[in-house]
């Protein structure tokens, strides 16, 4: 299969779509459902909660710190390599999580496991978007970002039944083992369908530099943003992180503005809608965050519901995710990109402005009726927005871009739970001052004063919908001429 010609749809790419949305369904998978298992691996090598909880951590750190530098390698030895050796290290480093850290009864090997993981998730997981770009013609292109993004909503959504099964009645070690078969079908499919690419030699001026400082830097701003809820933000450790990620970052673009083959070339920034759409990723996975960090300890907590039902009417969330995704992928030649944000953006600022009227005493169906309004608008924004950042740029920009959207879908993640988190207790402490609120555990906090605390994180949320929505009336679409059979450039 060739790079596909922008106007030759056809009916030879199901599997590579496949294989592409099965890699997103692992890694949103994997990052989840371990949570299920946290409180029985904890039990096992006897942790504190707050040391279980970097099974989680470790991993997001890693991929946020790698994807671009996997990104950028992809167009250097070929999407298909890069795709394929992560699928097999991934599944190796599955089992490796499952089996070694408690034959040796060692957390710190579980951690080394769990980090080659990542390393093995990020590499298929970055060159997703660069492989529909170059493979899927243009009339497919949003479908195909679509079914990939729908499938990762829908790992999402399996992760915490599965993971709850598999440690229930089998054993924690089996929400690794099961990536195992997985991890094969995937590299059989991606074995047969991807096309090979000729592999070009390493530049000599390859940025290191960049890669490293890129590395440092966010490592220790969302280690800084985990912990610094916890630990207080006038912790040493903490501001130490913070300095050295603000020096890292600095240096990372210094480095990038002046380097012969960066990592990542800013310059691209400097294009209006192309900085204006990934602006748009950015807030629409922030305003995201609120909803799938905090809402479940509204509904346990304010609304007094179970676990369980909690659960179940948060899942609603998810499915429409995936439904937003679907749609967004089947509007986007139609409708074009930047409607679609459009309406997304309004969707979204929608949900949180009927949220910031929730009571304690809200109907089921007003709760789920706010989270498929978010959920829609975040899974036809995601796919839209993606695509068009893809095809605004040059073909030789393809992997280096998908590395830059994974990475938009990774770091806003640990800044989103910040801010969300800082809005929160402000909002409790302004009707409790001097309660301790912050160090409080929640269940034995008044129910006043969460909602006080609920009710500007959600207003939070309004605020950042606003944002989103003025951004995306101001990007406009532009499809670079390598995707244009008429070499034209267009935009809407």
């Amino acid at each position: 299969m060739e790079p596909a010609p922008a106007d030759n749809p056809g009916n030879g790419y199901m599997l590579l779509i496949v294989s592409i949305a099965l890699a997103n369904f692992m890694a949103a998978f994997d990052s989840t459902i371990v949570t299920t298992a946290l409180p029985v691996i904890a039990k096992i090598f006897s942790l504190p909660a707050s040391m279980a909880s970097w099974v989680i951590t470790v991993y997001v750190l890693v991929m946020a710190a790698c994807v671009l530098v996997f990104g950028k390698l992809s167009d250097v030895i070929g999407y298909k390599k890069v795709f394929l050796y992560g699928f097999a290290l991934f599944t190796v480093a599955s089992f490796a999580c499952g089996f070694i850290p408690e034959f040796v009864s060692s957390f710190p090997v579980f951690l080394i496991s769990r980090a080659v993981q990542a390393v093995g998730a990020v590499m298929f997981v970055s060159v997703g978007p660069a492989m529909i770009t170059a493979y899927v013609p243009l009339a497919l292109k949003g479908k195909a970002m679509g079914t990939s993004f729908a499938f990762a909503a829908l790992g999402m959504t399996l992760a915490p039944v599965v993971g709850g099964l598999l440690t229930q009645y089998l054993s924690w070690n089996w929400i690794f083992y099961i990536n195992i078969p997985i991890g094969i079908v995937a590299l059989l499919i991606g074995a047969k369908v991807i096309p090979a690419m000729e592999s070009k030699p390493l530049a000599p001026g390859f940025d290191r530099a960049g890669a490293l400082l890129i590395a440092v830097g966010l490592a220790s701003l969302l280690y800084a943003m985990t912990e610094g809820p916890s630990a207080g933000w006038t912790d040493p450790v903490i501001l130490g992180c913070l300095v050295v990620a603000i020096l890292a970052l600095c240096a990372f673009v210094r480095c990038e503005l002046t380097a012969s083959d960066p990592l990542l070339d800013l310059r691209l920034l400097q294009q209006r809608n192309f900085f204006l759409t990934n602006m748009a990723i950015v807030l629409v996975i922030v305003a995201n965050v609120g909803i799938l960090y905090l809402f479940p300890f509204y509904l346990q907590l304010v609304q007094g519901y179970s676990p369980s039902v909690a659960g179940l009417i948060f899942t609603s969330l998810s499915v429409a995710v995936m439904a937003g995704g679907i749609l967004g992928g089947m509007l986007y030649n139609r409708a074009g990109g930047r409607r679609i944000n459009i309406v997304s953006g309004l969707l979204v600022l929608a949900g949180y402005i009927l949220l910031i009227g929730i009571r304690p005493d809200s109907p089921v169906w007003f709760v789920v009726l706010c989270l498929v309004l978010i959920g829609l608008g975040f899974g036809m924004l995601l796919t839209s927005a993606s695509t068009m950042t893809m095809t605004a740029v040059p073909k030789k920009y393809q992997g280096m871009v998908s590395g830059f959207i994974c990475l938009e879908r990774f770091a806003p993640l640990t800044l989103g739970i910040a801010l969300f988190t800082i809005a929160f207790v402000g909002g409790m402490n302004a009707v409790a001052p001097g309660g301790g609120i912050a160090s409080a555990a929640l269940v034995n906090i008044k129910t006043d004063v969460l909602v006080a605390g609920f009710s500007q994180a959600f207003l939070f949320g309004c605020i950042v919908s606003v944002v989103l929505l003025a951004v995306a009336l101001l990007a406009r679409q532009e499809v670079h001429p390598d995707y244009q059979p008429s070499g034209n450039q267009k935009k809407s």
